[in-house]
């Protein structure tokens, strides 16, 4: 898949509390407006919300919970989550879901829906390792945040902005090891591989098609660049 974008689509967007049919219509427009235009796109999606309150759930109905079951929750629900959006997508998109993002898929179809691969991985790293396997320099990131912050936004009213950072300064701030119960931007381990890939990372927030459409366009764009 030549000249393709790759796309991590957070969970939290797409279902916040309950699914977001306008974002998600609004989407699925510039998506295939792209693919009219010969883009092609790999689009990995996320658990989010809906992944956190199983996990919640689950600790607390299980304190003792290991790792192991609360990633197998949620790679359910980052298929559950793919299966849905592959849909909206119909025959623009490849009949089967990415779970493997090291193996390279050969579809002539312009849209890829992938979903979460295997424990210890987070969607994040999926992303990364597809970049890798498609030999795409830049991942963009979706969620529900408009820039990187020093500190978690929603918590700390002194937390700053940053528009433009390195992967040095990035993994300084989310330390080096990731877990299911782990609430960054963008994951440890994801930043690690990111950084000896030589990667950039545009983490935006994705409600804002006609922002993402800037990204896609290579205009001006709200949100925070890693390289």
């Amino acid at each position: 898949m030549a000249d393709t974008t790759i796309i991590s689509l957070g969970g939290s967007i797409i279902v916040p509390d309950q699914i977001d049919t306008i974002f998600l219509s609004a989407f699925r427009r510039l998506i295939l407006e792209k693919v009219s235009e010969g883009s092609r796109f790999v689009i990995i999606c996320g658990g989010g919300g809906t992944n956190k309150r199983y996990n919640a759930a689950a600790r607390e109905i299980l304190p003792d919970i290991d790792d192991l079951s609360l990633d197998l929750i949620g790679i359910s629900v980052t298929k559950t989550n793919a299966v849905f959006i592959r849909t909206l997508f119909g025959d623009s998109a490849h009949e089967r879901l990415m779970d493997n993002p090291t193996k390279k898929i050969i579809t002539k179809k312009n849209i890829l829906i992938g979903c979460a691969w295997k424990p210890g991985c987070s969607t994040d790293k999926d992303a990364v390792l597809a970049a890798k396997t498609f030999n795409v320099d830049t991942v963009i990131n979706l969620s529900n945040i408009d820039y990187l912050y020093d500190k978690n936004p929603k918590r700390f009213l002194d937390a700053k902005r940053i528009e433009r950072t390195d992967w040095k300064e990035l993994r300084r701030l989310v330390g080096d090891k990731w877990s299911p119960k782990l609430d960054f931007p963008f994951d440890p381990e994801a930043a690690a591989l990111a950084q000896k890939l030589k990667l950039k990372v545009i983490i935006a927030k994705g409600t804002d098609v006609e922002n993402l459409r800037d990204i896609l366009e290579g205009k001006k764009f709200k949100g925070s660049v890693i390289e």
